[in-house]
């Protein structure tokens, strides 16, 4: 671009910044998609963490190249909208593969997660990943499991111990009997 207009520098210096502060970045093709069926998936994907914006693809070229993400370029053919993703990439990529589900004329491009370009099949893949919440919660699980087993088995010994001891002080305290039957 030869002296280009200061709008279109704006734009590529926004989605430059938009690449950089994302997390991730989700590729989408929404051709034949109505203007009242991308604000519903806005919402839906703004409840999840997720910014959808469309640029020229041109522009969006531009800044890929500035941020270091020249790779994501062949994804850039067709009306193309991307999900910039503002914490879990994995609660994103499920809302998108969900609305596709409802509405077959969004389909998943790829993207990029943190530095690396990611492919239709790992954005589907990483749509499958449990929330990160849950991981969270499985994590935890997993680390305090053995924690409570110890813990049960240290009550365990001195429960034990004072059974033992009750029952011993009851045979002491029965009066002895005779163990032959009389004739």
């Amino acid at each position: 671009m030869d002296n280009p207009r200061a709008e279109k520098v704006a734009i590529v210096d926004e989605v430059r910044q938009q690449f950089d502060a994302s997390s991730a970045a989700i590729l989408t093709e929404y051709r034949g998609l109505k203007v009242k069926d991308l604000a519903g998936l806005r919402r839906t994907l703004r409840t999840s963490g997720g910014e959808y914006k469309i640029y020229k693809n041109t522009l969006v070229r531009l800044a890929a190249r500035g941020a270091g993400l020249a790779e994501l370029e062949e994804m850039l053919v067709g009306p193309t909208g991307i999900a910039f993703v503002d914490g879990d990439a994995a609660a994103v990529a499920k809302a998108l593969r969900d609305y596709s589900r409802t509405n077959p004329l969004l389909v998943i491009k790829g993207g990029v997660l943190g530095d690396r370009i990611i492919g239709a099949g790992e954005t589907a893949a990483l749509a499958d990943l449990p929330s990160r919440e849950v991981l969270l919660a499985r994590l935890a699980g997993a680390l305090a499991a053995p924690l409570q087993q110890l813990a049960g088995l240290m009550q365990a010994l001195p429960r034990n111990l004072a059974y033992g001891l009750a029952a011993l002080r009851d045979k002491k305290a029965e009066p002895e009997t005779d163990p032959t039957p009389p004739e």
